[in-house]
């Protein structure tokens, strides 16, 4: 197994500052490889809905920063990789605690990753989402600034 194009401490402060909408929810990694993470999203009161389920908006964050952190595995810190498309398949009702996403690259081309992933309630091995996605990676050369501090070079 080759590895990872970052540490795990680089995605979360990259996940931290360059998507911050995520990067609030506590999200963790547990595992990384080259092309593949481990992820947990602590349970937050604010992440229920009616009927006292976690809400999909929040799994959806989740497994969309798994397919980003998964593809910067192999990559590197090219953070205007994009997602160009992700479904998600609810398959059961999470229970409120947290979420785990397993995620893997399933195909790693030039300009394109595709991935899938499954995510879980804590305590229980049969999952409640699978996703897949497509990640769009620019021609590109690793860059060290966050893309909320991004500065164009003719910003002077």
């Amino acid at each position: 197994m080759s590895k990872p194009a970052m540490t795990a401490d680089e995605l979360e402060a990259l996940i931290r500052e360059g998507v911050p909408l995520v990067g609030a929810h506590g999200i963790s990694i547990e595992q990384l490889g080259a092309g593949n993470v481990r992820m947990r999203m602590p349970y937050k009161d604010e992440f229920v809905r009616p009927g006292g389920t976690v809400t999909g908006p929040a799994m959806f964050g989740l497994a969309d920063v798994a397919l980003y952190a998964a593809v910067l595995s192999l990559v590197g810190r090219v953070e205007l990789a994009v997602t160009t498309s992700m479904t998600i398949n609810f398959l059961r009702r999470p229970a409120p605690v947290a979420i785990t996403a397993d995620c893997r690259i399933l195909k790693m081309g030039k300009r394109l990753a595709y991935g899938e992933v499954l995510l879980f309630s804590d305590g229980d091995p049969q999952p409640v989402a699978h996703v897949t996605g497509t990640y769009s990676i620019p021609p590109h050369e690793p860059v060290s600034v966050a893309v909320s501090g991004y500065q164009s070079p003719d910003a002077d």
